[in-house]
This record gives C-alpha cells, structure tokens and sequence, in this order.
C-alpha cells in the first residue's frame, strides 16, 4: 500500500510470527527431551547389560543350568529354580489369561452401566497399584492358611502337608497381575470402533456373537500386550513369593503343583546377598538365565499379537 502501510493481513503475520517461532522452540525442545530419555533408558540398560555378561557369562553353562543349589560356589546350578519358574509362571499364565479376558469383556460390554460397576471399576483401577507385599499378607493368609487342604494337595491325597506350595504361589502371582491384565483389555476392547458392533447388531447378531466375531479379533492384538506387561513383572517379583514362605534353598524340582518350589528371584537374592564373589557371579548367570526366560515368554505372546492382527488385516 502507498506510504509504506501494512495490509490487515500482514499485519497479523507479524503479530502470530513470534507466537508461531515459540511453539516450534517449544516442539524442538520437547523432541530433544524425548531423545535425550530415550538415549539415557537404553545407556542404562546397555551398562546393566555389560555388568551382568561380565560378572556371569563365564559361569553360564550346562552344568549351571542342570544342577541344584549347593553351599559350594562351583557347584551350585540353578536347576530348581529354572523348573520352580516354569512350573509358577505357566500357572500363572493359565489362571490370569482366561480370567482377566473374561473379566474385561464382561465389564466393558455387558455389565450394567451403573454405580455396582463404576464401584467395581475403580477398585480393579486401585489394585492395580497396590505393592506386591500387600499381596504376598493376602496370599499367606488366604492360600497358604486358610485354602492350606487344597494347596497343599491334602484333599486330593497328595502327601504335602504345607500350603507353601507352587499352588499356592501361582494363585497369588495371579491376583497381582490381574487388575493390570483387565485394565490392558478394557482399553484394546475400548479401542475398537463402535462400527463394528453396530454393523454386526444391525446384521441379526447377538451382543456375544458380535462381542465373539467382531470386537474381540480386532481388540486381541492389544490384549496381548497387556498379557505381555503382566507376566513380565509377575516373573520377577520376589517379596510376594517370600511373604508365602517359597524355599531359599531347594535340591529337588516340583513334581505337581502342591510341592514346594523357588524361583529365579529368589534364588538370585540369595546368591548376591552373601558375601563371597563366586555366589555374585552365580547370581549374575542367574540374571540372564532370568532374562532368557522373560525373553522366551514375551516372544510367544509377541508371535501370537503378531499372528492376532495379520488375521484381522485379511
């Protein structure tokens, strides 16, 4: 415009120019906060990495792996233990699966939308926080005092006389994961488009057949992961397992589920607190037969998301 004046329009580029300069400062900063996070989580594991592979890679061998606990650095393995974790995470995972699938369709498709299921909700959301030793008291005093006939296998003949058993064990593990396995399926069923049961409605089908057919093929691939999540921290608890009295010291392998058992946490605790370098070194194999087995665990619910969501993608 004649004598140097600014059109409305250039006028509020001018104004929003240092407004715009700001966010992008602010855009870049937070990506540079993200990347620096990102780079210090993983230099952190890295480090932890090579501490374990330097201290236990030279005791991990076949005979580690396939002998019993003993007083004797040298000849100590790490056999009942290995089985121990097995034998509690496979229950685990047969207890906490079906259960926590079950439980999150049921409050998110079917329940009530009333003040029963909000109640029911937020205390399945409270648990989720609760410290495991909180669960280590409940499950002493619930599976292995009060439930101890059937823990310990006496009703159904077994000659156990302990509820400290891998029962026992798996049932507690159980209740620790199963608030966040529900939560982690609540959300992939939310997740899935309301389309989807609306279209399979419109078409005849019942709530189950379409809840069956529709929202729980597509809402699988998230619930693994949630699966994945659960059984990663069930496997390295170690204060609920104590509280239950789960053996420090154990030369056999549970036979059934009424046996006493340990587990690789424990084992390892009892490894790195004494003082001698070749039970830290014991303890740091031990780590990475821990984390072999987390890794072998996590790979088979990875294959089956992975699996879950090729099929729903045909």
């Amino acid at each position: 415009m004649p004598n140097g004046e600014t059109t409305p329009n250039e006028t509020a580029q001018l104004l929003t120019a240092p407004r715009e300069w700001r966010r992008a400062v602010v855009e870049r900063l937070f990506l540079l906060a993200c990347l620096v996070a990102v780079v210090f989580g993983v230099l952190a594991l890295l480090a932890l990495l090579y501490g374990v592979l330097r201290d236990g890679l030279h005791r991990l061998d076949w005979e580690f792996l396939t002998s019993f606990p003993s007083r004797k650095a040298e000849r100590a393995g790490i056999y009942s233990a290995l089985i121990g974790t097995l034998w509690l995470m496979g229950l685990v995972t047969l207890f906490t699966v079906p259960i926590g699938i079950a439980s999150a369709i049921y409050l998110e498709e079917f329940a009530p939308r009333n003040r029963l299921t909000s109640f029911i909700q937020i205390n399945i959301t409270n648990l989720a926080g609760v410290p495991s030793i909180v669960y280590g008291l409940l499950g002493l005093a619930i599976f292995v005092r009060m439930l101890e006939p059937i823990t310990s296998g006496q009703a159904f003949g077994f000659a156990n006389t302990s509820g400290r058993s891998v029962l026992a064990g798996s049932l507690t593990m159980s209740l620790l994961i199963l608030p966040m396995v529900i939560t982690a399926c609540q959300e992939a069923l939310r997740a899935v488009p309301q389309s989807h049961r609306q279209g399979a409605l419109a078409l005849g089908s019942t709530t189950w057949e379409a809840v069956r057919h529709q929202v729980l093929p597509a809402a699988l691939p998230g619930m693994l992961t949630g699966v994945i999540l659960g059984l990663s921290r069930a496997i390295g608890e170690t204060a609920p397992l104590i509280t239950i009295g789960a053996l420090t010291y154990v030369a056999f392998i549970p036979k059934s589920p009424f046996d006493g058992f340990t587990v690789l946490p424990i084992q390892i605790f009892n490894w790195a607190s004494r003082p001698q370098e070749a039970f830290h070194a014991n303890a740091a194999a031990g780590i990475l037969v821990l984390l072999v087995v987390l890794a072998l665990f996590n790979s088979v619910a990875i294959v089956l998301r992975i699996w879950a969501r090729r099929r729903l993608e045909r």
